[in-house]
């Protein structure tokens, strides 16, 4: 388990291989808006009490900031316009022993599907890249898991109210098997190249990542 690849660092390397490489080794938290959307998935599919909600924010996390009781009400409201599945179970740890990955779902559903609580809100259509990736890995963990299909899953954007479902392709399953395999490189001491579509905006490390040239570290030390 120990050797195990998190879905959590696949999307992390997939967003940007080169940051994923100089933050490899820091630990990572959920924010505080994660920790409020997290605790209303634990209500989907019964009626939603923001009261009650907020209590279980702040014992879950107490030292949450007070202006996102706002939010909680934005995202009660939001979510209250619609019917939603209620989980079997929640926070399911996941495993693909034969692939090397481990996860965590959010909300696992009696017919066999799944869902992803995101703190964002939705495109205006389809998914995202990186919750395309999220899919497709929680869906492979719980096929061999369970010894049956697992077509896909959803994912529910908490401010928006919104739930997506999707049906994992054969290009999500082949950006897996590649991410999976730049991981493992990086693990192994390589240098990944920044990626033509790489978000480098304010990154930290744009500099660094320009001499890098995507050359093993003994290289370039």
């Amino acid at each position: 388990m120990e050797n195990h690849i998190a879905v959590s660092d696949l999307v992390h390397c997939h967003t940007c291989p080169v940051r994923f490489y100089y933050e490899k080794d820091m630990s990572r938290s959920e924010s505080d808006r994660y920790a409020v959307c997290k605790q209303v998935s634990y209500h989907l599919g019964k009626p939603l009490d923001p009261a009650l909600i907020w209590e279980e924010v702040l014992a879950v996390r107490p030292g949450t900031d007070p202006s996102l009781r706002e939010f909680l009400d934005h995202c009660t409201a939001a979510c209250s316009r619609k019917e939603w599945k209620l989980a079997a179970e929640n926070d399911v740890k996941v495993l693909s022993r034969k692939q090397g990955i481990v996860g965590m779902v959010d909300r696992v559903f009696p017919d066999n599907t799944f869902a992803i609580v995101r703190p964002s809100g939705a495109l205006p259509f389809g998914i995202s890249g990186a919750d395309r990736l999220r899919i497709a890995a929680y869906a492979l963990c719980l096929e061999e898991m369970t010894g049956e299909s697992v077509t896909g899953g959803s994912v529910e954007h908490i401010p928006d109210g919104v739930s997506r479902f999707h049906t994992v392709q054969p290009r999500d399953r082949r950006s897996l098997v590649a991410v999976l395999r730049k991981v493992r490189a990086i693990r192994e001491g390589d240098v990944p190249h920044r990626p033509l579509n790489a978000p480098c905006g304010r990154c930290s490390y744009k500099e660094r990542c320009e001499v890098s040239g995507g050359h093993r570290l003994s290289e370039i030390l």
